[in-house]
């Protein structure tokens, strides 16, 4: 697995799942069970960083979300 390391794009705490922009380059998906500290909530605009997978349905996505902690 490669580190991602960008900004939490947004996040719907309803449904579970965000979206992570890395820097400079595409946005991954992950659903609020990979959020690190077992929160299942994440700031939107937090620095986070998070583990490239390959997903049940084949898609990039990231694991293992960790905030960073400042606010981009």
């Amino acid at each position: 697995m490669t580190t991602v390391l960008g900004v939490v794009e947004s996040f719907d705490g309803e449904r579970g799942y965000g979206l992570l922009r890395a820097d400079g380059g595409p946005g991954f998906f992950f659903h609020c069970a990979e959020i690190a500290d077992g929160s299942r909530l994440i700031d939107v605009g937090v620095r986070a960083s998070g583990e490239r997978r390959v997903g049940l349905l084949g898609h990039d996505e990231v694991a293992h979300v960790a905030p960073l902690g400042a606010r981009r």
